[in-house]
């Protein structure tokens, strides 16, 4: 029989700060971290390995590692989405080393949604467009593709890609700034390259 006078907890109308603190001891009130934060985990490892057979499992392994340790977590500046993202941060780069592969990210899905309507030539265009993009942030190092990942595609503030990646706010704000002169350049070497060939063609 249940106990009528226990207390039920509707852990969706919580906060963050309320929630971690209780999933310290109770399973669903981690249970509900999980779905607060899952699509988010999945979306940065999808980005990072470049499919999503890696992608399910290392977004396990992050909320496994996460469930294992939040007794230990203190939010000392370094908040329980920041956390997760370090965990999984960590994990990814523990893969590339176990995989010896190569970085590269799979951004045709993100990337690919504006190429959905208008006319064919329009779309065309904007399909090169797109590959032009992408292979350009493929030839990027990968710490530069990791911050476009967390700043373009999970729209995270400076203050929390810098916390994720160990540096401070402004060497994130610097470093965002190099990367995109540095992807304006790739982009204008890729259509001056693209028009050598078209006039040569």
């Amino acid at each position: 029989m249940k106990n009528p006078f226990a207390r039920q907890i509707n852990y969706s109308a919580l906060d963050e700060a309320e929630l971690v603190a209780l999933a310290k001891t109770d399973r669903d009130a981690f249970g509900e971290l999980y779905e607060r934060y899952l699509d988010k985990m999945y979306s940065y490892v999808y980005y990072r390995t470049g499919n999503s057979h890696d992608a399910e499992d290392l977004t396990a392994k992050v909320f496994l590692r996460a469930f294992a340790r939040i007794g230990k977590y203190v939010d000392r500046g370094l908040p329980f989405q920041a956390w997760l993202y370090r965990i999984a941060h960590n994990l990814v780069a523990n893969w590339y080393r176990d995989q010896s592969r190569r970085k590269i990210i799979a951004l045709e899905d993100y990337l690919g949604q504006d190429l959905l309507s208008d006319a064919p030539d329009a779309r065309a265009e904007r399909r090169d467009e797109h590959d032009e993009l992408l292979r350009a942030v493929r030839r990027l190092p990968a710490e530069r593709q990791q911050l476009l990942i967390l700043k373009v595609v999970e729209g995270l503030p400076n203050r929390e890609i810098g916390i994720i990646m160990g540096r401070s706010e402004g060497a994130i704000k610097s470093l965002y700034h190099r990367t995109l002169l540095a992807l304006r350049a790739e982009l204008s070497a890729e259509q001056a390259n693209t028009n050598v060939k078209r006039t040569s063609g």
